[in-house]
């Protein structure tokens, strides 16, 4: 069960940068401008972090199978419309339908809680929880080499076939009766989080195509301001909130979710930052002239590392804490974001600096899980996890649109041509090197933790570390 379900979060994964590589083609395939190109992307991101939260709590009330069986469905049904249409709307509607995929990771990691012994819990939920980060590296591998030997269509087409394997392995695998608390859903929580985080996550995603002073944007990101003072005291105030912020208002919740925001907003710049450096023209001075499809292929060494350090994360969090674990693999991505500052000048340093950097995320992203569910009551684990994904996602978000900004910001003409300077590489890098730092603050004030003790034979309870002093 653990292989199947790590294996669903990593096709999850797969979806965000599934078209990466195809965004530069699109205009012309169809019949697009190649600002409406980037909504392939934005849509799929909107998507998902609307659907997180939703289908996360949906999973707690009404049983997690079933909910993990939705997301899929609506994933494959939306690579069969993206394959089959052939047109820019279908295109899109099918994006919008693979970002209810999102949801499949918190919702696997819950169901690992449910249904394992204690002492598989921990290594099995950080594999799941670290295949977002693995997903995002051999996402763009794996879609360059599709689309250069089989075309553009055969990328929904894969995705379609992997979505259905993987349903057809959830209903034969996962237990129908995992975990599930009847109640009454809160259908206006959901709707004023649904708007908030889709003006809020527009505006980010936007923002430098727009422009950040447009009023599109500023309009975008003041609804998102208004909508959440609005939903936070509503949500205090309902009987069964979307979101129960007083837990999440936790010492060890709240603090690990602003780890979350600051790993997720880094880690997005090593995948950006990387493949872009290595595609730029070798007159640059700093550019290797890179194919898209070999670009993506340094990404790989990242994604192993990342396979094979999340379940060592989990060896670690057993023999020292959550806490240390998470301070150690912040450290570890500050310090190769400032090992890539110095060390670029080749492709071999460029990949060493991308795998100690995909270590210390892979780390993070599998001890985070395991800090939330030590302080979540069982019937609130896909929400609470969900929260996390959910803000890992808006910090990769925010860092899509400080790459933008460098990129079209910094530049340097050659040959009549515009290129993104170095100095935008290197303010990528001290600017994620930085927030992996404030990660290491906020990781720093989680309280001390001890291994848990073996429990007895049949114990439900899973919890994977035991907080001291929360």
């Amino acid at each position: 069960m653990t292989a199947l379900l790590s294996l669903a979060g990593l096709v999850a994964a797969l979806q965000t940068t599934l078209v990466i590589p195809l965004l530069p083609d699109f205009p012309e395939l169809l019949d697009v401008s190649a600002g409406d190109a980037t909504w392939l992307v934005t849509i799929t991101l909107l998507t998902g972090a609307v659907a997180t939260p939703i289908v996360s709590r949906l999973a707690d009330m009404f049983g997690k199978r079933r909910m993990m069986v939705l997301a899929l469905s609506m994933m494959v049904v939306g690579s069969l419309i993206a394959a089959l249409g052939g047109t820019f709307l279908a295109v899109l509607i099918g994006r919008a339908l693979q970002g209810f995929s999102s949801a499949l990771i918190p919702v696997a990691m819950a169901v690992l809680r449910d249904v394992l012994p204690r002492e598989k819990v921990a290594g099995a939920v950080a594999l799941t929880s670290a295949t977002m980060g693995i997903g995002g590296a051999l996402g763009l591998p794996t879609a360059g080499v599709l689309y250069d030997s089989f075309g553009w269509s055969s990328v929904f087409w894969v995705s379609a076939a992997a979505g259905c394997l993987l349903l057809l392995g959830i209903l034969l695998v996962v237990p129908a009766s995992a975990t599930g608390t009847r109640g009454r859903f809160d259908i206006v929580g959901a709707l004023l989080l649904s708007a908030a985080l889709t003006a809020l996550l527009l505006g980010i995603s936007k923002g430098p195509a727009w422009g950040w002073s447009n009023p599109q944007t500023v309009a975008s990101l003041v609804v998102a301001v208004l909508v959440l003072a609005v939903w936070v005291p509503y949500e205090l105030r309902v009987a069964a909130p979307m979101v129960d912020l007083r837990v999440s208002m936790r010492r060890p919740v709240l603090l690990t979710n602003i780890a979350g925001l600051f790993v997720g907003f880094a880690a997005y710049a090593n995948t950006l930052s990387t493949t872009q450096q290595l595609q730029l023209p070798e007159i640059t001075g700093f550019g290797f002239g890179l194919s898209a499809a070999a670009a993506g292929l340094c990404m790989v060494p990242g994604g192993v590392a990342m396979l094979i350090f999340s379940p060592l994360s989990a060896r670690v969090t057993a023999r020292f804490g959550g806490r240390a674990t998470l301070i150690t693999a912040t450290l570890v991505m500050t310090a190769s974001y400032t090992f890539r500052i110095a060390f670029d000048d080749t492709v071999a340093l460029i990949i060493v600096g991308a795998v100690f950097v995909s270590i210390g995320n892979a780390m993070a992203y599998a001890t985070m899980p395991a800090l939330i569910m030590a302080a979540v009551p069982l019937t609130e684990t896909a929400a609470a996890n969900g929260l996390n994904s959910l803000l890992r996602t808006i910090g990769s978000s925010s860092m899509s649109a400080v790459v933008a900004a460098l990129l079209t910001g910094l530049t340097i003409e050659l040959a009549g041509r515009s290129f993104p300077a170095h100095g935008a590489i290197v303010a990528m890098f001290a600017i994620a090197g930085a927030a992996t730092f404030l990660a290491t603050l906020a990781a720093m004030f989680l309280p001390k933790q001890r291994p848990a003790q073996p429990s007895p034979v049949g114990s439900a309870t899973t919890a994977v570390t035991t907080t001291a002093g929360s």
